[in-house]
């Protein structure tokens, strides 16, 4: 008998083409789409997961692959929706997508698919596995355009045992030939962008937070303490940003950023958006929720970590300050990094691990 592999079907052209490429392989696939969210009201009436749905089970019916529906709505909004908005309330920058991984779609879909007598999981990340005789590593997709290891980075390593990653060695432009050519119904289906739980550009995350989190105003205020306006609420922003805060600078090709935000005072921090301006770079950064696949790194080790998803890769000198947290220093100034982001440690393009930035320095 083939092996029995439940594939994560989002929708999306890339689930569905994993799904194609594992039955031609002789597995038997059957299909599952999780249900993370709810859109009962009007609220979120921009929120596509019933058309993400109907594009699964398409895809699905096309492949002739069983497919079945299954409710994580609960511990999705514990683990992941409870998590966001109680990072940005504490004036953090979280990064759900990396929750969503760790603790659903490699966490409690990993259980269920143990329990209903599955052999492995897949899904369409675009991440390289490398078999190693009895243990195995996690690489870059050969698509850097498309590269996912980064959202692996929090994962358990013993819930990535039974998982399969057919695109890890394609670029996008092939999957979409493979999902034409094959007739897949979703084979022209725009990717998804916008909060991973709403699935929609069209749902901001602004938009989203005002729902939870009541607008505390307060100053806008440079780094020397002149006041230049008024804010809504420091969990609108993050550091970096400089779209819409409001302010405009009065000085040709010159642009205020977000530096830092003062929850005694309520202050909005603002600099021009030029290396030297302090708190906008940084050499070093404390991280902590460590989480390894492979061998820790040793003190004075220097590794590549990227410091956001699409960052590219930049070296580090690693050094332990407990068994818990290590501090990361960076062999160029990053711009714009703020505490409750993720970030991913490779050796080469060997994913090793991940954390979750504590301090800024």
């Amino acid at each position: 008998m083939s092996e029995k592999i439940l594939v994560a079907l989002s929708g999306g052209v890339d689930s569905a083409v994993a799904a194609y490429l594992l039955k031609q392989q002789g597995y038997e696939v059957h299909g599952i789409f999780f249900r993370s969210w709810q859109n009962e009201t009007e609220l979120w009436q921009a929120c596509p997961w019933k058309e993400d749905l109907d594009s699964a089970r398409a895809a699905a019916e096309h492949l002739q692959i069983l497919f079945e529906i299954i409710n994580f709505i609960d511990v999705y909004r514990k683990k992941v929706v409870d998590y966001l908005i109680e990072g940005y309330r504490s004036g953090q920058t979280p990064n759900p997508d990396v929750m969503c991984n760790r603790y659903i779609k490699f966490g409690i879909l990993v259980e269920h698919m143990r329990a209903a007598g599955f052999d492995g999981l897949a899904t369409g990340h675009y991440v390289r596995k490398v078999n190693h005789n009895d243990t195995f590593s996690l690489h870059e997709g050969i698509d850097k355009n498309k590269d996912q290891s980064f959202f692996l980075c929090l994962v358990k390593k013993k819930n990535l045992e039974n998982v399969h990653f057919p695109l890890g060695d394609l670029t996008k432009p092939e999957v979409r030939r493979i999902a034409a050519e094959t007739g897949l119904p979703n084979a022209q289906r725009k990717d998804s962008q916008g909060i991973c739980f709403l699935g929609s550009s069209r749902v901001s995350i602004n938009d989203f937070l005002e729902k939870y989190i009541p607008d505390t105003p307060g100053d806008i205020a440079t780094l020397d303490g002149k006041i230049l306006g008024q804010h809504r609420g420091l969990h609108r922003y993050t550091i970096g940003q400089r779209k819409g805060i409001g302010l405009s600078s009065n000085c040709d090709f010159e642009h205020y950023v977000v530096v830092a935000k003062d929850y005694q005072t309520k202050q909005l921090v603002v600099g021009f958006d030029r290396p030297e301006t302090r708190g906008l770079y940084t050499n070093r950064a404390r991280i902590g929720s460590l989480n390894f696949l492979e061998e820790p790194p040793k003190d004075g080790e220097i590794l590549l970590t990227k410091p956001r998803y699409r960052d590219p890769s930049q070296p580090i000198t690693w050094r332990w300050i407990n068994k818990d947290i290590a501090e990361l220093s960076f062999h160029k100034p990053q711009r714009a990094l703020a505490v409750g982001q993720a970030a991913a440690f490779y050796r080469e393009d060997c994913l090793i691990g991940g954390g979750i930035y504590r301090d800024i320095f």
